[in-house]
Formats: structure tokens, sequence, C-alpha cells
């Protein structure tokens, strides 16, 4: 739901004129934290946006050794009441209207909610799938990134019933998706079972050494940091982010500043000679833009990692890195042709790699550290999922500014920017290539293993009868796949009915 938190924004910025906005041109940000009497401004707003991926990443490095110590179950209830207490102090905050119990609530507790919920399943799945570490990864954080698809429709749904002449439906909203993400999450957190130390599925046969990119040893968290292969890792996901979360940040704008009045069959209509109405005609081909980019995002998450299981996570990145060079070289020419169809299809499959880089990279710290602090390590290096959300929108935001003062034409303004993102790009391939079997002098000894594995596991540890080795699609499998399956499909019907306005 971090992804579609974007649809409070507006609305939020009339909470206290309803209609209308009351702004207060002289409004300072720490002012802002604090007024009862201006309405906030979607830029102070988006600060809780910057601020659930800094904590997430932030809270996943603090909290994920505690995680592999007390188990996956603990830490999914605590994920589950810090995201929905959260929202409830946002509640509160925008009944008294005041913006800093916004950042705390959703922004600092939830986005601890969201680093703890984000790798309690990786962590779990990873020792579940020791064959099939990259599609199980894949499916728990593809759920990660399709929750928008479900959360914004459902968010719009309930502002449009708790609207009224003295409310515009946002805090009533919170409460009621803090009960339902509760019911849901706590679900999913008791639902956690781990197998017992040493448990392979039937018919696999683990690597006899550590010879090659998968070990068959396990690093200690407080080693982790002391490898080159960590923050080699970590140069990897951070170069990957930075690059796709640049194009994230533009697509909408640059879509429409590229080929303005095409998208309408204006051809020779430039976007500045755009009148509104036209404006908010190719907005709206705009957003399904926008759209197919998010579900060709989640699809990647299970494909490419999917995928990894078979070509190796080394080589899966490598495809990144080469692919997306070509692709990110290629999309300006392909804009100034005006293929639009040839542009939205490199986008598309941009954002899969993109996506791709999330779900992948878990299976490939589990490959290089072992599994039994995979959830503590993964958490740490999403640190430079942090980092990356600072850089890729910094970079693309000052060079369009500085594109603009230097009076290049709008649709020109993003081709130097594609190619220093490529640039990143190269930056991340040489890395990747860089990255070796660790040596065996940073393996815990097996005996320190068995004891490590026996305290994480204690009462969630799944034994015979209880879903170990039944492999049936039951009627609870049925359940279970209804409950979460469902309500995607929902998000994917609207998002792909947006989505066709690209081609109308």
């Amino acid at each position: 739901m971090a992804y579609g938190f974007s649809v409070f924004w507006l609305p939020l910025s009339r909470s206290l004129g309803i209609s209308k906005s009351i702004a207060c041109p002289d409004l300072t940000l720490l002012a802002a934290l604090v007024t009862t009497t201006c309405d906030w401004r979607v830029a102070d707003l988006g600060w809780i946006y910057t601020l659930f991926f800094v904590v997430l990443g932030s809270s996943a490095a603090i909290w994920g050794g505690w995680l592999e110590r007390e188990g996956p179950r603990k830490a999914g209830v605590v994920s589950a009441l810090c995201w929905c207490g959260g929202l409830v102090i946002s509640a509160v905050g925008i009944i008294t209207h005041q913006l800093w119990m916004m950042w705390i609530g959703s922004g600092v507790i939830g986005g601890i909610g969201l680093g703890l919920g984000y790798i309690s399943p990786v962590s779990t799945l990873i020792k579940w799938f020791p064959d099939r570490r990259g599609m199980a990864t894949g499916m728990a954080i593809m759920g990660f990134g399709g929750g928008a698809l479900v959360g914004a429709p459902v968010a719009e749904l309930l502002m449009g019933i708790f609207r009224s002449p003295t409310s515009v439906g946002v805090w009533q909203t919170f409460l009621v998706m803090a009960a339902v993400y509760l019911v849901f999450m706590l679900s999913g957190a008791f639902g956690y079972r781990v197998p017992p130390a040493g448990w392979m599925p039937p018919g696999y046969t683990p690597p006899l050494s550590n010879e090659g990119m998968i070990t068959t040893g396990h690093v200690h968290v407080r080693d982790a940091h002391k490898t080159t292969q960590f923050w080699l890792i970590w140069a990897v996901l951070c170069l990957n982010v930075s690059a796709g979360i640049g194009v994230i940040g533009m697509a909408s704008p640059m879509l429409q500043e590229i080929f303005g009045g095409r998208l309408i069959g204006q051809a020779n209509v430039g976007f500045a000679a755009l009148d509104p109405d036209q404006r908010k005609s190719i907005a709206v081909i705009a957003a399904g833009f926008t759209g197919l980019l998010s579900l060709f995002n989640i699809a990647g998450r299970f494909v490419w990692a999917s995928l990894s299981d078979r070509i190796g996570r080394k080589m899966t990145y490598a495809v990144f890195f080469t692919l997306g060079l070509a692709l990110y070289a290629c999309a300006p020419e392909s804009a100034h042709l005006g293929l639009t169809a040839v542009f939205v299809l490199l986008f598309c499959i941009i954002l899969s790699m993109y996506g791709g880089g999330f779900a992948t990279v878990p299976a490939y710290i589990a490959d290089i550290f072992g599994t039994q602090f995979v959830g503590a390590i993964h958490g740490r290096i999403l640190t430079a999922w942090s980092t990356a959300g600072i850089i890729g929108p910094v970079v693309v935001n000052y060079m369009r500014e500085a594109q603009i003062a230097a009076g290049v034409p709008p649709a020109l303004v993003y081709d130097i920017t594609m190619y220093l993102l490529a640039g990143f790009l190269v930056a991340g391939l040489l890395c990747n290539l860089a990255i070796r079997p660790l040596a065996s002098k940073w393996f815990i000894p097996p005996g320190e293993v068995e004891k490590l594995q026996a305290a994480s596991t204690a009462g969630v540890v799944a034994h015979g009868d209880d879903g170990i080795d039944t492999g049936r699609f039951d009627l609870p499998a049925v359940l279970a796949w209804g409950a979460v399956g469902l309500p995607i499909l929902f998000g994917v019907s609207l998002t792909l009915n947006s989505a066709f306005a690209l081609f109308r």
C-alpha cells in the first residue's frame, strides 16, 4: 500500500477547505507540521513516502537479526501492529490536523511495519524452497509490489463513501483499512511455519561443497558486512534500483512532454501548445502508462526471479544490466522517431527488470551467505534501496530542471538523463562481475548452526501432519489462494482497463 499512498495526497491537501485548499503562501515545512489553519501542501505530505522507504530499509537492517532469533511469526505480528497502528495514529493526525503525527504514524511506525513485513516471508520461504529460491522470493516480493493494485482502488472507493461536506473521507478510510489489514496480516503471521533444521524437499540434492555460486554453509549476520561480496551485492541492488526509480519517477511527465499531441492524434502539436482539455486527455493516457509499468514491475518480480533458478543469480543480473543498458540507450531514439508503442515496450521491459532485481537479490544473498541469517543480511542490504530512493529521483529531477533552465525543449530534456541512468547500469554490471564465492573462513561451524536453527524455529516449526510433506491442493490451500488471488485479479483488471487508453 505504500506504493499507492499517493491517492491520499490531493484529498489531504483539502482536509480543511474540503472543496478547495486553504493555502498559506508563506508556510514553511516546520510550520506545516503543526499548523491547524492552513491546508497541507502535496510536497509536505510526500515526505511520508520518503520516510516509508528510508525507514523500511533501516528497520529491516536493525531488526533483521532479531527476526532470525525470534522467528518469523513474532516479526509478522509486530509488522501488523506497526503498520495498522501507524494508520490509526495518522487518522488521529488528520482529525487534529497535525502533520507530524502522520509523519510519525505512517512514515516512521508504519515504515517499521513495512520493513519487518517485507523480510519475514522472504526469510521463511527461502528455507522452504532451497531448490527454487528465486521462485519463492519472487512470489513474496511480487505480493509487496502488487499490494498497491488492490489498496489504491479500495482507498479511492472508501474515500468516495466517506466523503461529505465536512470531510474528505481520508481519516475514516485509514481506520477501515487498518482494521482490514490487521485481519489479513495477522492471518498471514500466524500461518507461518518453518521447516525443521536440515530439511530438504523430496528429490532435491544440495551441492556437495562450497564450490560454485551456491554455498552449503552459513555466514553469521555479524560477519556478513565484513566481506567484499556483501558490499558488491549492495552496490548491485543500489545501482539497479536507482536506475529503475529514476524511470518510475519521471514516467508520466516524460510520456506527456515527449509525445505531446501524438498521444491524441495531433502529431504536430507539442506539449506546450496543448490546451487544458487536451492536457487532461493525455494525462489519462499517461496514467494508463504508469499502470502498465506497475504490472510489468510486479510480473517481473516473479518471472525474472524464477528464471534465476535456472540460469543463476549472477547471470540474471548480468542480463538486467546488459539488456537494460541497450534499452536505456534506445529509448531517446524511439522518442525522437515518434514510436510510441516501441517506447512503451522498452519501458515495460525496464520496469520488469527493476522488479526482478528486488525479487532476485534475496536468493542471491542465500546463495552466497547461506540461509540461516538470510533475513537479517537481506535487511541490511535493503539499505541500498533507501539510498537508491534518494539518488534516483534527485538525479532525474535536478537533471530535468538543469536542462529546462538551459532552454532545452521539453521533448529533449530526458535524453541526457537516460544516458546517465545507463551509466549506473554499467557500474552495476562491473560490480556483479566481481562477485565470487566466499572463502570457507567466513562460515559458521556446523554444530553452532544446529543450535541457532533450533532456537530460531521454536514454536513455529512444521511437523508431519502440520503441512511439511502433504503437497495437496486441498480446501485450505484453495481458500488461501482465493483470499490473495481474487483481490489481486481485481486490481489487475482495473489497471489493465486504465492502460488500454494508451492504445485507443
